[in-house]
């Protein structure tokens, strides 16, 4: 089916749902986000991007995000923590002609890398892609991200090649850009991985602060 620009509207998960991100959700996005670890891998220009306050990070977040795409604010969604934000994602750059969308400006707050939030905040958003019709996204890294780039290549992505200087880092400096994709005939598999990873946690709903199994941060 030819491309269609994918309804700005919940996805409902069992773990996190994803919300159309609003002006009065960024104050507690800042709270979560506006941290060393999480602009450590290159996220929003990499460290010397951290913005000093939470009312400098709404300011920055207002001003550089790509809103006519769909961002969202991730939120947990059941158990101790339900309602509490724990990340963004955004699907954009959609080019419906030749069925082309990005999925990037990811980050999730340190205390759920390694837990359900990445696995089904994935699955949710390239379902919506290819159920909307789209036959390739995009997914990218910083090269230098060694924690996204692992994410990226475990969620079933290929890895595609190096887009050199591509991007200004904050600190001045140019950025090498890492990029895969994922494919439609592709989808299946990785939807049957995500699927496995989420069942290894049963039915314990995400648990914000918990320790956690591994590193899946930031990409953009």
């Amino acid at each position: 089916m030819a491309a269609r620009r994918p309804p700005r509207e919940m996805l409902q998960g069992r773990f996190v749902r994803l919300e159309p991100l609003v002006p009065a959700a960024l104050p507690e996005l800042a709270d979560v986000l506006r941290r060393s670890e999480v602009f450590a891998g290159g996220w929003g220009g990499g460290p010397a991007g951290l913005p000093a306050s939470r009312e400098a990070f709404v300011a920055w977040f207002t001003r550089t995000w790509p809103f006519g795409g769909n961002v969202y604010a991730i939120r947990i969604a059941s158990g101790p923590d339900e309602g509490r934000i724990v990340g963004t994602s955004t699907l954009t750059d959609f080019d419906l002609e030749a069925e082309r969308a990005h999925l990037g400006w990811t980050a999730y707050a340190p205390e759920v890398w390694g837990t359900q939030v990445n696995p089904e905040s994935k699955l949710l958003l390239l379902g919506l892609a290819f159920d909307s019709g789209f036959g390739r996204v995009k997914l990218q890294a910083d090269e230098r991200n060694t924690r996204s780039r692992e994410a990226i290549l475990r969620l079933g992505a290929t890895y595609e090649g190096i887009a050199r200087r591509d991007m200004l880092r904050a600190d001045g400096s140019w950025r090498n850009t890492a990029v895969y994709s994922i494919l439609i005939d592709e989808w299946p598999e990785v939807r049957r991985r995500l699927e496995q990873r989420l069942e290894r946690f049963g039915g314990q709903p995400v648990r914000f602060g918990l320790p956690r199994v591994g590193g899946e941060g930031t990409a953009r």
